[in-house]
């Protein structure tokens, strides 16, 4: 079974020095019904990565099914994710697998209205994808973080020293006109919490989103108009997704808007509540209301892949997907 997750087995767990090898074949041939045997570390190996058949059949020679429950790896075509499922006669999900594809699943196919997704992060090209898939499956698209700026400055606003991504200013456009399109509310922050630097001891000030930036200072933050706008929209949603983060949430000054989301996320006891990997999962546990949240994914960048509706290897070489 390849997991990338603790599991409390209330077992002896043996312990191979290597993956492959003689050492490997005869301490699993040695296992007795109930027995657990772990493996060293496959990426010792450059075939892991590389994904190597002879390497994948080494592996699959050591059992007789195999079970990915390492929702976090199934986006990489590696030799212990998907290679292996050619030598190995039935492949399966594990039941936390299981899990992230039905949530996700779900979300993205037969969500209960009103489906608000929150998308936040520094920059709009690690999330374009998302935007797009989504974009005609939700009700209403909330854009937050740094790549919000992006969107600011396709609206013709300038925004001082905030991150902006210059050459994805006409995708921010097409995103806008893509959401209008489609009958999408995309909202975007009405006021942010300006910097004079990026620092956590930066001087502050709340500026309405729709006036020019100040020339040399930056958002690093939501406003609480913003915070009041998208907790209102949140309450009402019956399905809610979130990845990525409101502001620079690792400076606690400006992490108001991320936990106010977090919380508002939480609130809504009614609705199931999706967090998609990453920063947001470290944003919910920071804010403390992790048990309140019907899931929480364990793959970044398995989850976000997901979200842009590409196949996972991991998850298609299994023999019942």
């Amino acid at each position: 079974m390849l997991l990338d997750h603790d599991v409390d087995l209330d077992v002896n767990v043996a312990f191979s020095p290597d993956c492959v090898g003689e050492i490997a074949t005869e301490m699993a041939s040695q296992l007795e019904s109930g027995q657990v045997l772990l493996l060293e570390n496959l990426r010792f190996h450059a075939e892991e990565e590389a994904n190597d058949a002879a390497f994948s059949k080494k592996l699959a020679s050591l059992a007789e099914i195999y079970v990915n429950d390492a929702f976090g790896s199934a986006h990489r075509a590696h030799a212990s994710t998907e290679g292996i499922t050619h030598f190995i006669k039935q492949s399966a999900a594990g039941l936390l697998m299981e899990k992230e594809l039905t949530y996700l699943g779900k979300a993205l196919e037969s969500p209960a209205k009103p489906f608000v997704a929150i998308i936040g992060g520094s920059k709009i090209s690690g999330k374009i994808d998302v935007i797009d898939n989504l974009i005609n499956k939700v009700d209403t698209l909330i854009i937050v973080g740094g790549m919000a700026y992006t969107f600011d400055r396709a609206l013709g606003v300038t925004t001082g020293k905030s991150l902006v991504e210059e050459d994805k200013i006409e995708v921010a456009k097409e995103a806008l006109a893509k959401a209008k399109k489609h009958g999408v509310e995309l909202l975007l922050p009405v006021d942010n919490i300006l910097a004079d630097k990026f620092a956590p001891d930066a001087k502050t000030q709340e500026w309405d989103s729709s006036k020019n930036f100040p020339a040399d200072w930056q958002g690093l933050d939501i406003g609480p108009k913003s915070v009041a706008l998208f907790s209102d929209v949140i309450s009402k949603a019956h399905t809610i997704l979130w990845n990525g983060p409101a502001g620079v949430f690792e400076f606690p000054r400006f992490a108001v808007g991320t936990n106010a989301i977090a919380e508002a996320v939480a609130a809504n006891i009614d609705a199931t509540s999706i967090i998609g990997g990453g920063d947001s999962v470290s944003a919910i546990n920071q804010a403390g209301v992790a048990d309140k949240i019907t899931h929480i994914s364990t793959g970044g960048g398995a989850s976000l892949e997901f979200l842009e509706g590409k196949k996972l290897p991991g998850v298609e070489a299994l023999t019942d997907k």
